[in-house]
Order: C-alpha cells, then structure tokens, then sequence
C-alpha cells in the first residue's frame, strides 16, 4: 500500500473513530485519575525503530514455540516478517488520548486485510511502565487482553502482550516486541 494511501486509511479511521472514543474508554472518578498529563507517553515512539517480535501461535495451550520476526516499526506503521520467511506481519496502531480520564485507547489496524480491532485496550502509563487491558472472546471463552510497556529509553522499548483466562490471576505472555534504533 502507497505511503499516501496509508496516511488516508489512518486519517479517515481515526476522523470516523473520533465520536465513538468517549465510549471505547472506562470513566474513572477522580480518586481513580493518574495525576499527571499523559498525553506525550507514546512520542518515545515517533521516528524509525528496529523490531523484533516473538510471537506464541498457539495460544493458551501450553505451548512454547514461538516464531520470530524482524522488520521496522515507527510511530504509525508495523511491518515484520518471520525469520524463515513464511510469514509476514503489516499493521497500524491507532492511538487515541481521552484529556479527560488521562487513558489511551489503543486499536490495531490490520492493514493486509482492511480490518480494525476492537475492542481497544485502555490503560496508561505510571512512570515508565504502561499497561493497558481489555476482555474478548478467544476460542468461545471470556479472557483478559493485557499489554505492558516497559524498558523504554531512547534507543529501546519493549512491549508485551499477555492472555488471561482467569480473570488476571496468571498471565501468559504470547507476544513480545523489542525495539532498538
């Protein structure tokens, strides 16, 4: 997909999404708030990064075989392919800020079959850590969707995505993407 052609998917996903954002966040009381202004959290992002993905296929089944992938990653765009090179990985992360609740909603854009994720994870960022949640439906039952962001400097940054089935009491680590400049 053309590099304009792209910024027009992200800017029409992201104009049509705009209403729906108040929704797709949790509303927390005032005791609940981060006390700070998360706004910037993700400009660690922006620019070119090296990235490298293990992937856990088989998920929630004891599994320990992983794929790995390498590729490039920036602010906007995500693009591996595994290391046998099988199999290829093109997506887009739609980001959005509530000023009011201090979360991030976080969507994936998968742009290789024209869909987007939902529902979001939300969370935010204490410190140098971020962490953010959903629920779905994997395989007929109920789980908890979690992302941790962590290790993040200028030249580095890991994120993690786990699987509950048990409502957060043990997590399975299914995803892992560090990146490096």
């Amino acid at each position: 997909m053309k590099a304009s052609t792209r910024a027009s998917v992200s800017l029409f996903i992201l104009i049509a999404l705009l209403p729906l954002t108040p929704q797709a966040q949790t509303s927390a009381g005032p005791a609940n708030l981060p006390s700070r202004d998360g706004s910037h959290d993700f400009d660690f992002l922006i620019g070119n990064w090296k990235a490298h993905v293990r992937r856990l296929p088989d998920r929630l089944n004891n599994s320990d075989t992983w794929v790995e992938y390498d590729g490039i990653s920036n602010f906007e765009e995500f693009d591996v392919t595994s290391t046998d090179k099988k199999l290829h990985i093109k997506a887009q992360t739609l980001r959005l800020y509530n000023p009011t609740s201090h979360q991030w909603s976080i969507y994936l854009v998968d742009l290789d079959n024209g869909t987007l994720g939902l529902p979001p994870v939300v969370g935010y960022f204490t410190g140098n850590r971020g962490e953010f949640f959903d629920q779905e439906d994997f395989k007929g039952r109920a789980i908890l969707v979690r992302y941790v962001w962590l290790n993040i400097s200028p030249n580095s940054a890991r994120m993690e995505q786990s699987f509950s089935p048990d409502g957060g009491k043990t997590w399975e680590v299914n995803w892992i993407c560090e990146l490096s400049r």
